[in-house]
């Protein structure tokens, strides 16, 4: 299980007269996600989603708060970790003079997966994401679908068990997002913890066993897309996480 409790995240800013002011880009936040679960993060640009994933994926300190993988921490168990994790965000850069073979298989060395294994493993990935017709070509050549979907792979190489997924399939073409929502119901069934936060509000009611709704650094709302509908009497959650907030809003 993973368990984030009370999590902060303090920034400094200038305001209009060019003096710093301190604020927080999330504020508090507490959840839980089971193994085997998707969990949603939810909620417009600036609302603290990409923040809150960076700290868990130990990319970012928190100024506050806790994060616990299994009843281990970043404070004492670093290391053992980031070897279980996946994060991938819709803008990662990866190797454009690469080919996706050859990504995989640096990637399979860096992760130190067992020499005897790594074909194997490449293989079973490039089974998942169908990229058998890409497999060797450079990956500057290839359509922003396929790019992610060799962004995905070079992340399951090392088979992890926790997936921090920011908008992987913004931008994509509905076959290539398919190919990756499909991937995601998958490692669930395996029994994989999953993150994923995305702005199509259809694709999370679509994947996720429950959803955490964030406006302004807090968390407005959570529980399964079906709890949220009916507490908010809506009938999908875009319209839900409106009526949470109390309609739209011109404030940046």
């Amino acid at each position: 299980m993973l368990k984030i409790k009370n999590l902060r995240k303090k920034f400094i800013k200038y305001n209009a007269k060019k003096k710093p002011e301190e604020f927080y880009a999330d504020n508090g936040i507490s959840f839980s996600v089971k193994d085997g679960e998707i969990l949603g993060v939810l909620g417009p640009n600036g609302a603290g989603k990409t923040t809150l994933l960076r700290m868990i994926a130990g990319i970012l300190e928190p100024t506050e708060g806790e994060i616990d993988f299994d009843k281990l921490t970043y404070q004492k168990n670093e290391i053992e970790i980031k070897k279980n994790i996946a994060y991938l965000s819709g803008n990662t850069k990866i190797y454009n003079t690469l080919s996706t073979y050859e990504l995989l298989k640096m990637c399979a060395e860096i992760y130190e997966v067992p020499k005897d294994k790594q074909e194997k493993r490449i293989e079973e990935i490039v089974d998942i994401l169908n990229m058998k017709s890409f497999l060797y070509n450079k990956i500057g050549n290839l359509s922003t679908g396929q790019t992610q979907r060799v962004n995905i792979a070079r992340c399951l190489i090392h088979d992890p068990k926790y997936y921090i997924l920011d908008e992987v399939t913004s931008g994509l073409d509905i076959i290539s997002s398919q190919i990756i929502l499909d991937f995601i119901k998958n490692e669930k069934k395996r029994g994989k913890i999953i993150l994923y936060s995305t702005h199509y509000m259809e694709e999370a009611e679509n994947i996720c066993d429950n959803v955490v709704m964030i406006n302004k650094g807090i968390v407005i709302k959570e529980g399964t897309p079906e709890q949220i509908r009916k507490d908010t009497k809506t009938t999908n959650l875009r319209d839900a996480f409106f009526a949470l907030i109390g309609g739209v809003s011109n404030e940046e």
